[in-house]
């Protein structure tokens, strides 16, 4: 059996008669642009078509990688887990592919005396998935078996030699799979495990300074370099092979690659060399090499990277990319708010599912100026102009480009928000200084996926102040940005001009340093009788959570696939 070393998590393990290709990211571009590969590949997704079958362990992109699959052979099989949840197979039928899916645990044979047994990190055992993730009642059905935990691992052999693939599996959660491997195996020829961070910490902190960044970096590096001597230390392989969650940051995010917690491979092979055992041999190959399990020989000894060459290909070539969402034209404040009431419904059932509560208050910059102020108690949210982080006890602050929030809000099928977390597109700041896994859960259900969203008003900005204009769709379809006044746009008001909120009575210069928002109609479908638009206050309590938001036969609600997808 021969090992061969692709990308990040993508190996390709084949014998005399049969080939597995496990997590093909093959392509750059994973999580909106920002992920790419050093050295740049020298092959082609086509190039596999060979391969008898794909492994897709789960859907993060740096493993399930649609751009990768559609250069493909639609006709390999693909072998998934058994989730709970069908949103991995279903993707990836999508695309053409016929999916298999394996029940946790079960030896299954391939042809020719080749095996894989699909294993879920969390053992099925949702209790394991409640003690690490803090959301042990994730649906109504969490006390039943059945994987709530989006990683798997493999275990692949051919009746002589077995390799353990544990990809991105975090060992405190998966110690239990691991120990049942190898209880049923014994020997292990092979393993195949996560030794970097596939994360934004800390390099998307924004309230970090270098020097901080730099201290943060390294010690996640250490803590991920000594769980995974724990698979070691369990597994007692022949060899090993520490890979995954290696990747270059592009674009507009290049910047940051001396902060992620990613560190060049000959310093984790020197790592691992001194402080695994000595009983087990570390292999570290470059692209495209192999090593035999059955004599440990080598198609080509690694060779570091020159640093040098990076620094210049990332400076050069990859820092001038594109991310998808860059040409999408820049939303109005308008179009961004007429998603929150539906976002805030889905993060509210999403909050009571799991029972999370904070007193951290997100805040969430629209465009303008303008802030989303959303409570994590149930309190509901508010727009506030200029939020000073100094009026809040306890807060998180979310920095996200207008054109990827909108994809955000509207859904899984646009955008998720912990794909676009792991990609650093959110710069995160935070006091005081504590990761609330559960705000992050919650997060992911923001969207208004499952509502029929009508676009509202549009706001133009101004030199830090806003009076509206409502923008026909015609004007809207065809660019109209935060900032610009279509020639069909009807006033809401003159520039100076003094109205009243319809909502809290109060006395506003559309003028004036205030934050005004100007609509045909209220929230309630109010509209003015003399024709004009209605004016708001944009921080009054107009926009506190509203019970009957989701007019009737406008609430679709999400399927429990495409909610657990935004995950």
């Amino acid at each position: 059996m021969n090992v061969t070393y692709l990308e990040s998590a993508a190996i390709l393990v084949e014998d005399e008669h049969t080939k597995v290709l496990c997590d093909p990211w093959l392509v750059d571009g994973a999580y909106y642009g920002s992920w790419a590969h050093y050295p740049d590949p020298d092959f082609e997704p086509e190039d596999f078509d060979d391969v008898d079958y794909i492994y897709i362990s789960h859907i993060h992109p740096d493993h399930f990688d649609p751009a990768t699959l559609e250069r493909m052979d639609s006709d390999i099989p693909v072998l998934v887990h058994d989730y709970r949840w069908d949103y991995l197979k279903n993707a990836i039928e999508d695309l053409g592919f016929e999916v298999t899916e394996l029940p946790h645990g079960e030896r299954t044979h391939l042809g020719d005396g080749m095996h894989i047994n699909v294993l879920a990190a969390d053992g099925c055992d949702p209790e394991l998935c409640g003690n690490f993730f803090g959301c042990s009642w994730y649906d109504e059905k969490a006390d039943e078996t059945g994987s709530t935990q989006v990683d798997s691992m493999a275990v692949i052999d051919n009746g002589e030699f077995t390799l353990v693939n544990t990809n991105d599996c975090p060992y405190p959660i998966a110690e239990s799979s691991c120990r049942k491997i190898k209880r049923d195996y014994g020997d292990i020829d092979m393993l195949c495990h996560q030794y970097s961070a596939a994360q934004f910490y800390p390099q998307a902190v924004t309230n970090y300074d270098h020097e901080r960044k730099i201290r943060e970096r390294d010690r996640v590096i250490r803590e991920k370099h000594e769980l995974a001597l724990d698979f070691l230390d369990l597994f007692e392989p022949d060899y090993y092979m520490p890979f995954a969650g290696e990747y270059v940051l592009a674009g507009d995010l290049a910047h940051l690659n001396e902060y992620t917690a990613n560190p060049p491979r000959e310093q984790a092979k020197a790592f691992f060399e001194t402080h695994a055992p000595d009983d087990s041999e570390c292999v570290f190959l470059n692209s495209g090499e192999h090593v035999s399990l059955a004599s440990g020989e080598k198609s080509a000894e690694f060779e570091p990277v020159d640093q040098q060459a990076k620094r210049e290909y990332v400076e050069e070539v990859l820092a001038e990319r594109e991310f998808d969402y860059e040409t999408d034209p820049i939303p109005t404040l308008g179009e961004l708010l007429s998603y929150v009431p539906y976002a805030y419904r889905n993060l509210a059932d999403k909050r009571e599912q799991i029972g999370f509560t904070s007193d951290t208050t997100v805040l969430l910059p629209l465009v303008g100026d303008v802030f989303l102020e959303l409570s994590m108690d149930g309190s509901g949210y508010r727009f506030v102009a200029d939020a000073d982080t100094d009026d809040y006890d306890g807060w998180v602050k979310l920095d996200v480009d207008p054109r990827l929030l909108k994809r955000l809000f509207e859904g899984p099928h646009s955008a998720y928000w912990a794909d676009a977390k792991i990609g650093s597109h959110v710069g995160i700041s935070k006091e005081p200084d504590v990761y609330e896994r559960g705000l992050y859960n919650c997060l992911g259900s923001f969207h208004a996926h499952g509502y029929d969203v009508e676009p509202t008003d549009s706001i133009r900005v101004r030199d830090g102040t806003e009076s509206g204009t409502e923008t026909t769709d015609a004007a809207r379809g065809s660019g109209s940005q935060a900032g610009a006044t279509p020639d069909d746009a009807t006033p809401a008001a003159s520039d100076g001009e003094s109205a009243t909120c319809a909502d809290c009575g109060a006395s506003l210069d559309t003028d004036s340093d205030r934050h005004v928002r100007h609509a045909r109609s209220d929230a309630d479908g109010r509209t003015a009788n003399d024709g004009g638009a209605v004016v708001f206050c944009i921080d009054c309590g107009v926009a506190k959570l509203n019970d009957d938001v989701a007019p009737d036969g406008e609430g679709g609600g999400d399927s429990a696939g495409d909610r657990e997808a935004a995950e």
